[in-house]
């Protein structure tokens, strides 16, 4: 038997707001990754690990990762270009994950490693959710994608 899906009940409220909490998830997701490239290339919020510096330019992966952070985080925040910014963040945090903290120890409370963690595997989760109805794409990008992903799946019923 199949879940009731009619908006009186909570399994269909629920999908009915479905797509806009995907969007709001991207929103802060975005924003919050957006801070980090921020704090250490502009110094706002602290600065570099609190010591109000920045990052020196061309540095690796320091720089790279920060205008990943600043530019990826904005575009996934505002919704533009969201899958493949998306992608990329994702990438950036694998790799900042791989090769900055998990040769220290296994597993990320151990090694400092949750934020990159979990920022991969957010911005993951973005790239196949796509950007949702709160998003740039759906004025000046693909309609097609963001559609996609504000309509909820359709079960394939047995014939």
């Amino acid at each position: 038997m199949s879940p009731d899906t009619s908006p009186r009940s909570l399994d269909g409220l629920l999908e009915t707001g479905r797509p806009y909490v995907l969007s709001l998830f991207r929103i802060v997701v975005g924003l919050l990754f957006f801070c980090h490239g921020a704090s250490s290339l502009l110094g706002w919020m602290g600065g570099v690990m609190g010591t109000g510096k920045t990052v020196e330019a061309g540095t690796w992966p320091g720089w790279y990762a920060a205008v990943i952070q600043l530019v990826g985080g904005a575009l996934v925040m505002l919704g533009l270009g969201t899958r493949i910014a998306a992608f990329i963040c994702s990438g950036s945090m694998a790799y900042a994950y791989f090769h900055e903290h998990q040769p220290e120890k296994l597993w990320p409370l151990q090694n400092g490693g949750e934020a990159s963690a979990m920022f991969c595997w957010a911005f993951f989760l973005i790239v196949f959710t796509g950007p949702g109805p709160w998003a740039l794409d759906r004025i000046f990008g693909s309609s097609r994608a963001s559609a996609t992903a504000a309509e909820p799946r359709r079960q394939p019923s047995a014939v």
